[in-house]
């Protein structure tokens, strides 16, 4: 059980660690927990959509994506061009010693090479979160978003990610807030 602790330790936190690219958007904050727990969420919209797709498995997977994150913490573009995460060995570091390890290594290695629906999907969720917050800071009056947008769509592989995105870019972030207002 003192592995079982550990991991929810780890997994825990994701909570402080705060997303590095909003350091550059100069605007916007998020840790890597919230961000998990959006890709999740919008992975489970996702599967609802696509019948046809493990949901189990789609969800699994976009919620430990980011749990080597734990270890390497989040590195940005910018970063990535002169730092290298060793991200094999944090997944083999989490996943050791856990009787459900390989579970975990698995889901976040077939994250990592794209190569099933599910992964595909879960990619596309991990933009889609991406997009959504982008959107918020653009609608807001933030002029940034509006240059990484296009390379966060361009990121998309998936018809209905694609969708989703479109969707997304044409309301207004807080229409939704406002749908059924009444002036009493």
């Amino acid at each position: 059980m003192k592995n079982i602790a550990n991991l929810l330790f780890k997994a825990r936190i994701l909570k402080d660690i705060p997303r590095s690219g909003y350091h550059f958007l100069g605007a916007g904050k998020e840790s890597v927990a919230e961000h998990s727990f959006s890709t999740t969420f919008i992975a489970f919209i996702i599967s609802q959509m696509v019948p046809e797709v493990n949901t189990e498995k789609l969800l699994a997977m976009c919620l430990v994506h980011d749990l080597p994150e734990a270890k390497t913490g989040d590195l940005n573009y910018v970063q990535k061009k002169y730092v290298i995460a060793d991200e094999s060995k944090a997944i083999a570091d989490i996943a050791k010693n856990l009787p459900f390890g390989s579970s975990i290594a698995g889901l976040i290695n077939e994250f990592n090479s794209g190569q099933s629906v599910e992964a595909e999907l879960a990619h596309d969720a991990d933009q889609i979160a991406l997009i959504l917050d982008l959107k918020v800071l653009s609608d807001i009056g933030y002029k940034p978003p509006k240059k990484w947008l296009p390379a966060a769509l361009k990121r998309l592989k998936t018809k209905i990610g694609k969708q989703i995105a479109e969707s997304l870019l044409k309301t207004e972030w807080d229409e939704w807030w406002l749908e059924n207002y009444v002036d009493r």
